[in-house]
């Protein structure tokens, strides 16, 4: 079975900064709902008390760490791939993608689940967990990921989704599977009626759920409403080839989660010695920065998607104008959220506890590090719009340049006779200007042309 090749795609010639923000729109509100959901959760749990809150600051960085592996790094890449097939007019290059990218995340979630499953309690003493603290991020860690392949396929799905350029669609997916989680998750944590409360548990459980709905509707769309392209589960062989090359720019492109979760974890191992406050005034308060990542995506999808096509097409200059139209507007976006709750951290910190303890801490850490999101977002869109171009090598460097900061930053202030948790909330700041810079620069010195290949 052969497919027809695709006509020239119309993000070749649309005007940059509207499609940008046309395309980026839908993204914004399904990320937006995200967000919301993610708020929910945590007012949820705090409900459950302060042992709680910690729990989940423990759990949380590694569900987002497999949010932007599932949806940044691998989904980011195979936008960027079938993108760039598409912008050369290879549907049936874009279509084999496709399917071996879905193969690719059922495999991906296998092994997130294994890891975790059998590694947690390691995982989370590591980084400081004991006792009650680590029973309730046990808890909430090990209902994740029995059900994370739902997570793993809806983002694979819907990254396919806007590579096609179709994002509303995406979009309404997620939404939907995000006000199921929503619900899902309330009931399950605090009960209803005759069900009993599952507690903590119920938050991720809700997680699985929600992702699950998203994937059924994406899945649906792919298989018999597209018509860039047709998801085909049958009459492709499976190749190792498409998914290592999927696999080839994902790598790299995952360094950065790793590079963010590895940030959190020296951060967190720390502040778990200051005390059980300021772990969870801490772990409120960098949940908003793991938030901002959602919000940043829908930018960042936009731009992977025509950068891709601009590569594809052999349009460079364009691709560029794309990639950095895009990176101001989600440093616009970050900056603005961060400027606010560094003006008024009320507005977050009281959200999710009456422990004026830990609304101190997570105030003081707004205030020190909200000014500096716009640095932030800026590195993170540039990030996805690398995807779209293949070429990743210079924005893992800038990664690791924000994560060398935070572990050389946190080794000196340790030696210090009475370190203050101040003092390692400047060093985030601190890195998340180094990882800007870096992939800045990078880019306007050629990082995205050096030696390029097509995905």
């Amino acid at each position: 079975m052969t497919s027809p090749s695709a006509p020239p795609s119309p993000l070749l010639t649309a005007p940059i900064g509207r499609t940008i923000l046309r395309l980026a729109a839908p993204n914004m509100l399904a990320m937006v709902v995200t967000m919301a959901t993610l708020v929910a959760e945590a007012w949820y749990v705090g409900h459950l008390g302060t042992v709680s809150l910690a729990g989940l600051a423990l759990a949380f960085p590694m569900m987002m760490l497999m949010m932007m592996l599932s949806g940044g790094s691998i989904g980011g890449t195979i936008t960027g791939a079938v993108a760039q097939r598409l912008g050369a007019g290879d549907r049936a290059g874009a279509e084999v993608l496709a399917f071996h990218a879905v193969l690719l995340a059922l495999l991906l979630a296998a092994l997130s689940a294994l890891v975790f499953l059998l590694g947690g309690s390691r995982i989370y003493g590591t980084l400081g967990g004991v006792g009650a603290v680590l029973e309730q991020a046990l808890a909430y860690s090990d209902v994740l990921f029995l059900g994370c392949v739902t997570m793993w396929l809806a983002n694979a799905l819907a990254a396919i989704v806007r590579a096609t350029g179709n994002m509303l669609v995406a979009a309404k997916c997620l939404v939907t599977g995000s006000v199921v989680q929503v619900i899902a998750a309330g009931v399950m944590v605090l009960g209803l009626g005759p069900l009993a409360p599952l507690g903590i548990a119920g938050a991720a459980g809700g997680i699985v759920l929600g992702y699950g709905v998203a994937a059924v509707l994406l899945l649906v769309f792919l298989l018999t409403r597209c018509t860039t392209l047709r998801l085909r589960l049958s009459g492709i062989p499976v190749s190792l080839a498409p998914m290592a090359a999927i696999l080839k720019v994902g790598a790299l492109s995952s360094v950065n989660s790793f590079c963010s979760l590895g940030s959190v974890i020296v951060i967190t191992a720390f502040m778990a010695r200051f005390g059980v406050d300021v772990l969870a005034g801490f772990g409120v308060g960098s949940r908003l920065e793991f938030l901002i990542i959602p919000m940043v995506f829908g930018f960042g999808s936009a731009a992977t998607a025509m950068v891709g096509v601009h590569f594809g097409a052999n349009e460079i200059r364009r691709a560029h104008q794309a990639g950095w139209t895009a990176a101001f507007y989600s440093a616009a976006l970050s900056g603005l959220v961060g400027g606010v709750v560094a003006l008024f951290p009320g507005l977050w910190a009281n959200l999710f506890t009456d422990s004026q303890a830990v609304r101190a801490v997570c105030s003081t850490y707004l205030q020190i590090v909200g000014p500096f999101y716009a640095f932030f977002g800026l590195a993170l869109c540039l990030y996805f719009a690398s995807q779209g171009t293949g070429r990743m090598l210079w924005l893992v460097v800038a990664s690791l340049s924000r994560l060398a900061v935070i572990v050389s930053g946190s080794v000196l202030l340790s030696h210090l006779a009475s370190p203050s948790p101040e003092q390692f909330f400047w060093t985030i700041a601190a890195a998340m200007v180094a990882q800007a810079l870096v992939g800045g620069v990078a880019i306007r010195l050629g990082a995205w042309t050096a030696g390029r290949a097509p995905v």
